[in-house]
């Protein structure tokens, strides 16, 4: 007698196998993706059958079909990289009540100006998005609406509407009767995903699929979802502001890395073309703990602005908190305050944060983190008008970092007059975009002094940070 094949399960992110099914994968710790595979008795060979299209050379494939379509909303487009492209899939994830749907709404109502739109929603109901539709003004005769939870429907909406955009609120929501497990579970992810790219590829209708997060921040279900798609949209923001943030991830027809700036109101959600400033506090005196630098995010340049504050506290582990920043990152600064500046930071509890909500990953704001605890752990403020760039190693030198030259040149747009930059990061001979209004000033290494501030910047390179900034007022 044979001995009967029990069945295995497999990690849809690492590839992990296990015996029998678990609900944490047992190698990267992820939740809810271990799933039962089938067994596999060797490599079937795979018979030719019909081809929906011949194959043609290259030169004669018409490239008009993949040429990206405006959605009427600047800022989205900036992010997808000019628009939507038909037959591409898009996947928007974010918290819940960030503004997924209204965002999708607006693009939905705009784009149904010319072109039929298909608005799927699997949480709300028809009335209650019919109820957003009226206040922020997105009543189109060709954007359709249904309230569906089943695939099979979902797929029949679509043969009869015939729509050129199709909008799924969520994916998480639909189930299919093909696949196991409830609505959201990993298979059924798989499955009405899979299906989704396929309808949207043999129509050529583009799709946008909203995805829940988990909670830290990241897409739920399998990881596949996130190959199977096109494009891969993070929204991002505070719910106790107003300004949003879609963050683009993967793009297979554009840049990645773009960031779009929306502010949410009670009229809806407007893209804002020119965000710069709104991650700068306004303040007529400069504060202890305070520090500005230029983060570019994709193309654009965004002054920010680090805060910090130290305090000295009792307790045995002194507290290091960080908002907006890498933590990681943060602690790292920390490190090489200490033991490469000799800065006594050991007894005191120290915060740190963004602000406006953005967060700042990249490596050109670890000088503003130091000069900002810095400053807080001394009580002296840094000079106005001074942005610093620059990434900081575990050595304690300061390394060159990219677009010097187009951030130097959106912080003289905005009125800084000087900035601190790596040794390295100007070229001699290049020409400087902001030379009349804002003077850089290269920097070697970071350096901790007691000195005070003496007016004037006569300084054309410096040794160290805290030399260059004893001549700035």
């Amino acid at each position: 007698m044979t001995k009967t094949q029990k069945p295995g399960y497999r990690c849809a992110e690492c590839g992990w196998r296990a015996t029998k099914w678990v609900g944490r994968c047992g190698e990267c710790q992820a939740w809810g993706t271990v799933d039962e595979e089938g067994a596999r008795s060797g490599v079937h060979v795979v018979q030719g059958g019909a081809v929906t299209a011949p194959a043609l050379p290259i030169g004669q494939v018409k490239a008009e079909f993949a040429r990206a379509r405006t959605t009427g909303i600047g800022e989205l487009d900036r992010v997808l990289g000019g628009g939507l492209v038909p037959g591409a899939v898009v996947l928007l994830a974010g918290e819940p009540g960030i503004g997924k749907s209204t965002l999708l709404l607006e693009a939905a109502a705009s784009i149904a100006r010319h072109e039929t739109v298909l608005y799927v929603t699997g949480e709300e109901s028809t009335a209650q998005v019919r109820m957003r539709a009226d206040r922020i003004g997105a009543i189109q005769d060709e954007l359709y609406l249904a309230a569906e939870t089943e695939m099979a429907a979902l797929v029949s909406h679509v043969e009869k509407v015939q729509p050129r955009l199709l909008i799924v609120d969520s994916v998480q929501t639909i189930g299919s009767a093909a696949a196991t497990g409830v609505p959201g579970g990993v298979t059924q992810v798989r499955e009405v995903t899979g299906n989704l790219v396929r309808l949207a590829k043999e129509r050529g209708m583009a799709t946008v699929l909203v995805g829940h997060v988990t909670k830290d921040g990241s897409i739920a279900g399998p990881r596949t979802l996130e190959h199977l798609v096109d494009v891969v949209l993070h929204f991002e923001g505070d719910r106790n502001s107003r300004l949003r943030m879609v963050r683009c991830i993967k793009n297979r027809f554009g840049p990645t890395e773009e960031v779009g700036c929306f502010d949410l109101n009670e009229r809806g959600i407007q893209g804002l073309p020119d965000p710069s400033g709104l991650f700068v506090s306004r303040r007529s005196e400069p504060v202890p703990g305070t520090c500005v630098t230029v983060t570019v995010e994709g193309t654009r340049p965004l002054p920010a602005e680090v805060q910090a504050l130290v305090g000295p506290t009792d307790a045995q582990q002194p507290r290091r908190s960080s908002s907006g920043l890498d933590p990681f990152r943060v602690t790292m600064i920390l490190a090489v305050l200490e033991r490469r500046l000799n800065a006594r930071l050991s007894g005191c509890d120290v915060f740190t944060a963004t602000v406006g909500g953005i967060r700042l990953n990249d490596p050109a704001v670890d000088l503003a983190v130091m000069l900002a605890v810095a400053s807080a752990a001394g009580d002296r403020p840094l000079p106005s008008g001074l942005i610093v760039l620059g990434e900081v190693g575990l050595a304690g030198e300061l390394r060159p970092v990219r677009d010097v030259r187009r951030r130097v040149a959106e912080a003289a747009r905005l009125g800084f007059t000087h900035a601190l930059v790596p040794t390295g990061s100007l070229e001699q001979n290049a020409a400087d975009p902001a030379k009349d209004a804002l003077r850089p000033v290269p920097v070697d290494r970071p350096s901790i002094r007691t000195t005070g501030f003496s007016p004037g910047f006569e300084v054309t390179e410096a040794e160290n940070v805290w030399d260059a900034l004893t001549h700035v007022t």
